[in-house]
């Protein structure tokens, strides 16, 4: 499988993602630049976390108008993988690949702490192999979610 990773400005976790991709995971991957408009026959594309252009209007409100991003549309709308992480995770929700919008936390805080997640659906490639009956422990960190 080719892994396509995405560098917006702003993005601070690009090369930690192409670095375990391929040193830890030995899988192929493709360093994509947020204005090409080709996925350069990658599988799955990961959008990575950092502060997509500062993050000034919304968190990922102004990297969903890149040109790559119309390319990551067609692909997911295909069935083809997409993983946005952090920042990723919100700029797929801003270009419509996610439901719903993320708002700013009710703390007006940053928030960075454990917190349980169930799995309630095995439909997706991430959570097929999770017990769906287990609650697991993981880490967040957000300013919006």
């Amino acid at each position: 499988m080719k892994f396509g990773v995405i560098t917006f400005p702003g993005s601070n976790c690009d090369m930690d993602m192409v670095y375990v991709l391929e040193t830890k995971l030995g899988q192929e991957v493709e360093q994509l630049w947020h204005k090409e408009k080709d996925l350069k026959g990658c599988d799955f594309i990961v959008v990575p976390g950092g502060f997509s252009y500062g993050d000034y209007l919304r968190s990922g409100a102004i990297a969903r108008f890149s040109p790559i991003m119309e390319k990551v549309q067609e692909h997911a709308k295909k069935g083809g993988y997409v993983l946005g992480v952090c920042n990723g995770f919100q700029i797929l929700c801003e270009a419509g690949l996610l439901p719903g919008a993320l708002l700013h936390n009710s703390s007006h805080k940053f928030v960075c702490k454990n917190t349980p997640l169930k799995p309630i659906s095995k439909k997706a490639a991430i959570t097929k192999e999770l017990n769906s009956d287990k609650t697991y422990t993981i880490p967040i960190a957000h300013g919006e979610g």
